[in-house]
């Protein structure tokens, strides 16, 4: 019986054991991965779900103002400095503890750490750098300071342990490199009592995005002094600084070994006052307890992340997944106040109405192929705030924003694809109010009616839209070629809506003219070909150049009509539709789908074919679910989440993900889902392919959607077994390569059977 008895304990004992190292979804999260060759956006910050704090740190400082990519590279040693922004063309507010000798200017990262013109950066013991969702950590060796900080989304928590010093020191400055041309307009520090600080910067960056930050810093103990600058010259023991350019302060503390030193901040861009607020709703609860906000940060994101559970695959294929799930929601920020406050493009202080937070951050550009569909299916609540943003935009400058870095228009990228984000959450139930839907409709029929303007510094709407409505194309010596195309899915978008709202005279026109992509579709050729206000097709033409094409050229961008795939194929031919597409992905295979990495020498031409590093090349693999030979789908979607995703700091994208769109595509096409037309039908529609996973598990919201869960099961799945034989939904025999967006979120199962070898039978139907 005793025996017995031992034995139990020590098999309740193992099972505790095996249960305590189960891994949660954020474990497999690593931020520093990709962070080789990144940019500005992507480092291993402490951020919330869409956070307007990334806190977190830049090593790249070379000359003041321009500097692409500056940010954060893995591959050096040192450290600049803890900046607050790392948004697209948007920065400010960095920290820097320091006890070396006195430095206030940020020099380049290859100079001297000490002694005249050494700057404040530090090297830094690769070791003790440590990163995860919302916490960032590494200790500044040559300044002998341990430096820590965790986030909520509007606020920072850092901890500085010190060595003995008479004069330790907390730096603030405003300017500094960023990847873009940022510039401190006007600025102003002033100390309110010994252990706090307030003020702002107003900055421009790009020549599009001028926004003032304001911030509160409040300190744990009294420091000793508060000194400012402004240039090369310091005033020491002052209260108040103000200037443009250069500007910054210190605070100083004698500090003895191990002393810490915490600072808590704020931000805010409407005023300090809100910038306090922000930091006494969201902050001031957990004291200076920064493992609570570290905490607190990580639960927040691993019930995002658990939203969906994968198993089977190798632990790497789980880091992958897990690391491009956090990039899609590490991607945007947002900008309203915890009161809902928050400045619109005119400058001018509103407070929401259509939503509970409003986004920006860089462009929709193709987001509706995968980002848009993570959102849908896990975090339905922001594709609804994002729907909110575009209506406070369009409501309050008449205009919605195709990306709206701090909520102003910056005119980047092609089309105005948030028509396509918008249309989606009404077509799938998101958004349910018809109040609403009218508006959606509105606002998106008024972007595709009304040529783009130059307003508030910036672009909004579509440039050479005249031209595309009178020519039915935009010709090359007006603009760019792709717009037909860009504006022809967006189009469709619209008359989708139409459709859904019963406006059939709407309905009829717009998805006429999203037939457009035609018109600069050579039928001798077989290529997209720039095309003239005569009508006169382009001499000379290279289908590898990319000259009227944006990020992209004539090969690439004649598979890209996502509305009409089946138009396409009829026009192109299946067999040379087949065949051409196909030897693209042979021929960038050994280059891992990464086009840039085709570069010949002088001379030659650059046969650039699949590009899975930009966004109008990401969709190519699933076209073949519409051209009968849907296991090449599998076949090309499993070899680029092998090859071109990778699993660490110098090979993750190879290409910039910069927006959560690369991150989007790995999650949706590991579970085996892709949206080719955005999920913008009225019954929208997902395309099929291999998962990476054999059981994948989607926790549906309960507000949103009728179901439960959605399990997606491959069985017989391996790195080997990529071909789909047969497949069930609910049980019932699936031959199409598609599914329902409502099968998947009324819950229920979809199955595979795997093998080895193509089922060249299965899913060639329509």
């Amino acid at each position: 019986m005793k025996f017995k008895l031992i034995l139990f304990c020590l098999f309740n004992l193992l099972g505790a054991a095996v249960f305590a190292q189960e891994k949660k979804a954020i474990d497999y999260v690593d931020v520093f991965m990709g962070t080789s060759n990144s940019r500005w956006m992507l480092g291993p910050y402490a951020t919330m779900p869409y956070g307007m704090v990334q806190l977190g740190p830049d090593n790249q400082g070379a000359n003041q103002g321009y500097n692409w990519m500056a940010g954060y590279e893995y591959a050096i040693n040192s450290v600049d400095g803890f900046s607050h922004i790392h948004a697209w063309t948007m920065a400010g507010l960095r920290l820097m503890p320091t006890t070396a000798d006195l430095s206030y200017s940020d020099e380049p990262t290859d100079s001297p750490y000490k002694g005249a013109g050494a700057g404040y950066h530090s090297r830094i013991q690769k070791e003790t750098e440590k990163a995860s969702p919302g916490y960032y950590a590494v200790y500044l060796y040559d300044h002998d300071v341990k430096a820590e900080m965790a986030v909520t989304t509007r606020c920072g928590l850092q901890r500085y342990t010190f060595p003995e010093k008479k004069e330790s020191r907390i730096l603030i400055d405003l300017q500094f490199p960023t990847e873009y041309d940022f510039n401190v307009k006007d600025a102003k520090i002033t100390k309110v009592t010994d252990t706090e600080i307030e003020g702002y910067a107003e900055s421009g960056s790009g020549g599009f995005n001028d926004y003032k930050l304001c911030f509160v810093l409040q300190f744990d103990k009294p420091f000793q002094s508060f000194n400012a600058w402004v240039g090369k010259k310091l005033t020491r023991n002052c209260k108040e600084i103000s200037g443009k350019g250069d500007v910054g302060a210190f605070v100083t503390y004698k500090t003895q070994k191990v002393d810490q030193v915490h600072v808590r901040s704020g931000i805010s861009l409407v005023s300090i006052e809100q910038a306090r607020l922000n930091l006494k709703t969201e902050m001031e609860p957990f004291g200076w307890n920064i493992e609570a906000v570290k905490q607190n940060a990580e639960a927040t994101w691993n019930t995002l992340l658990s939203t969906i559970k994968v198993e089977g695959g190798t632990e790497t294929d789980k880091a992958k997944f897990y690391t491009n799930l956090y990039r899609v929601f590490a991607a945007k920020q947002t900008w309203n106040d915890v009161n809902g406050k928050y400045v619109d493009p005119a400058e001018k202080v509103q407070t929401l109405k259509y939503c509970k937070n409003i986004y920006g951050g860089d462009a929709f550009w193709n987001t509706f192929w995968n980002t848009n569909g993570v959102l849908s299916l896990i975090a339905p609540d922001m594709m609804e705030n994002w729907v909110g943003t575009q209506l406070e935009l369009h409501e309050h400058t008449g205009w919605t924003g195709k990306g709206p870095t701090g909520l102003e228009y910056s005119g980047i990228m092609e089309g105005s694809h948030e028509i396509a984000l918008m249309v989606a959450a009404y077509q799938k139930g998101i958004v349910k109010d018809k109040v609403i839907a009218e508006k959606i409709y509105e606002a998106a029929k008024f972007m595709m009616m009304n040529e783009g303007v130059a307003i508030y510094g910036g672009e909004a709407g579509n440039p050479k839209l005249k031209e595309y409505m009178k020519f039915g194309y935009v010709p090359y010596e007006i603009g760019k070629t792709n717009k037909a195309l860009d504006y022809a899915f967006d189009d469709y978008c619209v008359a989708q809506m139409a459709k859904s709202l019963g406006k059939k005279a709407d309905y009829d026109y717009f998805i006429k003219r999203s037939q457009n992509y035609r018109n600069v579709f050579n039928t001798d050729l077989k290529f997209v070909v720039p095309k003239d206000s005569k009508a006169k097709w382009i001499p000379n033409y290279d289908e590898f150049s990319n000259n009227s094409f944006v990020e992209g050229n004539g090969w690439e961008y004649s598979f890209y009509v996502p509305h009409d795939v089946d138009g396409l194929i009829n026009l192109m031919g299946k067999d040379l539709f087949n065949k051409r597409l196909n030897d693209g992905f042979e021929k960038s295979q050994e280059y891992k789908f990464a086009a840039h990495a085709l570069d010949r020498t002088t001379g030659e031409r650059n046969e650039f074919y699949i590009n899975q590093g930009n966004e109008i090349n990401m969709q190519p693999a699933f076209l073949f679910n519409y051209s009968a030979k849907p296991w090449l789908t599998q076949k090309w979607t499993r070899n680029i989440m092998e090859t071109f995703y990778g699993a660490t700091p110098y090979q993750a994208w190879e290409g910039d993900e910069d927006e959560g769109q690369m991150g989007g595509w790995f999650v949706m096409s590991s579970m085996g889902l892709f949206e080719m037309r955005g999920g913008t039908e009225t019954n929208p529609e997902l395309d099929l392919t291999s998962p990476l996973f054999n059981k994948i598990t989607i926790q549906l919201d309960p507000k949103f959607y009728k179901g439960k869960e959605f399990v997606i099961e491959a069985h017989n799945n391996s790195k080997e077994n990529i071909y789909i034989q047969s497949a069930t939904l609910n049980g019932k025999t699936l031959t199409r390569t598609k599914i329902h967006f409502k099968d998947i979120v009324n819950g229920g199962k979809l199955y595979f059977e795997m093998g080895p070898l193509p089922n060249k039978n299965w899913g060639v139907g329509k």
